[in-house]
Parts: structure tokens; sequence; C-alpha cells
């Protein structure tokens, strides 16, 4: 009886973070994935049954294809440099004595601004003909770029707004990671002969592999949903190459007033979150980390 009554206390203290989970969340899942078999365009009262169609439709737009290859490029692009970097500017902030403080929250600060507020400055910066990054260019003499006005660099320039963004919040995970890696082991290992780059590859590295592993999967998920940044900068162009899964399925949703198709779109970006965070998951519980 006193179990019972525990489980019951222990659910009525679920309910209330449950409850907008399951009404903002859930049910709004289960309502797109049923949608994505339909053919409803958001106007019309009747709603007709499509079965499988609207997928079979996106796996035969030649555009679609694209739009994966686009996605999986921002998700790697905008990952990887973003582990790199914060992991290096904490180590660089951990190893600092005066004005570390101020440095780490400049490098914060893009992180709590708005993503619509970066984006229209950094459109500024990127601009052609006035920006201030081809005037830095023409000072040191090296080539001007049209930045988001081309399909060769606009990708690469959406990735900078997006990584220059992110830094802080992976500085900060990784600064208080490295806090914790023992003195003791690192001061072992200098007396042992060990140089501070084979002590940060045989003994912090490792230790701060679990914060690395969940800063991976957070920030692919993030990395899927990018949409702010994608609006404001290059709206899906020049000619398609900035357009990821969320952004095709805002135009398909938006502006087709296809919510059907714009449904299954969502449910495969859904299938390809879920499937990318369970495989780093299994990949992060098979790596040995020494704790």
């Amino acid at each position: 009886m006193r179990k019972k009554r525990e489980n019951l206390t222990g659910i009525l203290f679920i309910i209330p973070a449950m409850l907008p989970l399951l009404v903002f969340w859930i049910l709004p899942v289960i309502f797109s994935g049923g949608l994505s078999f339909t053919n409803w365009d958001m106007m019309s009262e009747d709603i007709k049954f499509m079965g499988f169609k609207n997928y079979t439709s996106l796996l035969r737009d030649p555009n679609f294809g694209r739009v994966l290859k686009n996605t999986l490029v921002f998700a790697v692009g905008s990952t990887i440099p973003t582990i790199f970097l914060g992991m290096m500017i904490a180590l660089v902030m951990d190893g600092a004595s005066k004005g570390a403080g101020l440095y780490r929250t400049i490098i914060f600060a893009p992180y709590i601004t708005p993503m619509v507020a970066i984006s229209v400055v950094w459109s500024w910066i990127f601009e052609p003909r006035v920006g201030i990054l081809n005037f830095v260019m023409r000072l040191v003499s090296l080539p001007e770029s049209q930045w988001l006005q081309s399909s060769k660099t606009a990708m690469i320039s959406v990735l900078i707004v997006t990584t220059w963004k992110s830094l802080g919040w992976t500085m900060i995970f990784y600064m208080e990671a490295i806090r914790k890696v023992p003195k003791s082991l690192l001061e072992s290992a200098s007396m042992d002969g060990a140089n501070g780059f084979w002590r940060f590859i045989k003994i912090t590295l490792p230790m701060i592999s679990p914060t690395t592993f969940f800063l991976v999967i957070m920030s692919t998920i993030s990395s899927l949903q990018a949409y702010d940044q994608i609006q404001v900068l290059t709206q899906g162009g020049p000619a398609g190459a900035t357009r990821t899964l969320l952004y095709y399925y805002y135009q398909e949703a938006f502006q087709n007033f296809n919510t059907g198709k714009a449904s299954a779109v969502a449910v495969i970006l859904v299938i390809i979150t879920v499937i990318l965070s369970l495989a780093e998951t299994r990949i992060s519980k098979k790596t040995v980390f020494y704790n």
C-alpha cells in the first residue's frame, strides 16, 4: 500500500511537467504524422486520404535529394567547427589569468542574441559592394567574394554565422568540463615528462569526451532545426543552395500550401533526428571513457 501511494505521488509530480510536453509536442507530432497522409491545403474543408503518395512524391522530387544533401552538409559543417573551436577557446580561457571573465562574456554574448538580429548584421557584413568583409579582403589584397549572392559561397556564409553564434554555448560547457579534470593527473603526467599536447590528448580529451558527445548530439539536432538564419540571409537560395529540410518544409506548407507534403517532410526530419541521436548515443556508449 505504501509503495502504491509513493508511485501515485510520483505520478502527480510528473503530470504538471508532462502536460506541456503532451500538448505542445506529442499531440502536434501525431497530428502532423496524420496530415502527411492527406492532401490538405490549410484552406479547404475537404481532406482526402492519400496514403503514401506524399512520401513517394518526395522521393521522386529531384529537389528533395539536393535538400537532403544540403541538410547533411549544414549539419556536419556547423557541428564540427562549433565543437572544435569551442573546445580550443575553452582551453585558452582556462589558461588565461587576466580578463578571462570579460572575454568569456564577449564570446558568449552572440549566443543569447536573437538569431534574426545576428543574421541582419551579418547580411550587411556579407554585402559584396559595401560590406566590411570584402573591404577587409581588399585591404589584404585577397579576392573579393559574392558571399550570399553566389551558390558557391552561400552555404559557407550561413555556416560562418551559425558557428559564430554557437561558439559561446559550446565554450561554457567545455570550460566546466575542463575545470573538473583532476589537476593531480595532469601534474603526474607532467612529472613523467608529458608535454602540454600529450597531457591534453591522453588525459583531458578522454575525460571531457562525455561533454563532447553531448554537444555533438545537441549541435546536430540544432543544425537540423536551423531556419532563422537561412530565411534572413538567403531565403534558401541562391538556386536552392542553402535550402535545408526545415526550410523546404516551410516553403511547402506556407508558400505552396501543400500541408500534406510538408507534414511528410516534417516526419522525415523527425526520423532523421531520432536516428542520428540514437546513433551518436550508441557510439558514445561504446567508447571507453576515463572518468
